[in-house]
């Protein structure tokens, strides 16, 4: 069964088109991985699933019902933990959750009952008389993720719920997300963390300038670039390595660069490792190791879309 069908999807701003004739499905039980470079339109999609945006034409089902024509019960069955927090710092923690599982349209006991389930699940518990302004990043995200989830929706959306935290937060967010899709909840999950996607997503989506260009297992996209390999070239420091030179060497589809660490993809079949190092000691670049790297989802993106995911 398909939680979520959107079909033609289109969002126009003026001329320009945000959203261009998009067509994805979300099975059930999916944690499904939806990524795109800044701009590509992934945000302004989650807008018009979350009735936040209306779309310029095409369709979007939840649960097989049209979520424009149903709009109380599309609102039930979504829980939304957007990128930015979204909480309010002078009203307690189980305030917060009760507030929100308010708008979702529970009442009485199941209310306060569903405020405290959702306070134990994100480990804040102890903290609901407290105030989220003496909250580190990473509670502040918990939180978010407590006031979206205690109307138990059957779809939750999470977009960037790990920005800005530290790595024990960011695990225990993950673990969350995990745990959520085990009791019955289908998520959809952007980041531009690859190595979450990598860790926690069954299907994955590829969106650029409002299309999806790719979607599939992790295994099923990274049999794209099969024809490709990746070196990775530790340096003492990146900055004389002259890119375009690199780029200009016979096979190589892209490069990358960052602090000490220079990245080359390659057509698989052209033999031109000897020429990258040759450029690199001719910029003056200190050459510390060199390795080929398995072909990995970073990779897809940046064969697909010419881009980095964080650009």
């Amino acid at each position: 069964m398909n939680v979520l069908e959107i079909r033609n999807l289109t969002k126009k701003f003026g001329d320009f088109a945000a959203v261009d004739n998009m067509t994805l499905s979300v099975r059930e039980g999916e944690i499904f991985g939806f990524l795109g470079a800044n701009g590509a339109g992934k945000s302004t999609t989650i807008n018009m699933i979350a009735s936040l945006l209306r779309s310029t034409k095409g369709e979007i089902d939840l649960l097989g019902r049209s979520i424009s024509a149903n709009a109380r019960f599309a609102k039930s069955n979504i829980g939304i933990v957007p990128q930015d927090i979204a909480i309010y710092e002078d009203m307690t923690a189980y305030e917060n959750v009760r507030f929100f599982a308010g708008l979702y349209g529970l009442r009485g006991e199941t209310l306060k009952e569903r405020t405290a389930e959702a306070l134990e699940f994100v480990g804040l518990g102890d903290k609901h008389k407290s105030y989220p302004k003496n909250f580190s990043g990473g509670m502040k995200r918990r939180l978010n993720i407590a006031c979206a989830i205690a109307h138990r929706p059957k779809l939750i959306i999470m977009d960037e719920p790990t920005v800005g935290i530290d790595p024990q937060s960011r695990n225990y967010i993950l673990n969350s997300v995990k745990k959520l899709n085990e009791m019955g909840s289908t998520i959809i999950y952007t980041s531009h963390y690859m190595e979450e996607v990598e860790e926690i997503c069954t299907r994955i989506a590829i969106v650029d300038h409002g299309k999806i260009i790719a979607d599939g297992t992790k295994e099923q996209l990274k049999s794209i670039i099969t024809d490709t390999k990746e070196i990775w070239i530790g340096v003492r420091s990146a900055e004389p390595v002259q890119v375009e030179a690199l780029k200009a060497i016979p096979g190589v589809l892209s490069v990358r660069v960052e602090e000490q660490t220079v990245m080359v993809s390659s057509k698989a079949e052209v033999g031109n490792l000897n020429r990258i190092i040759q450029q690199l000691i001719k910029d003056q670049a200190e050459i510390r190791s060199v390795e080929e790297q398995a072909p990995n989802l970073e990779a897809v993106f940046l064969t697909l879309t010419g881009r980095n995911l964080r650009d």
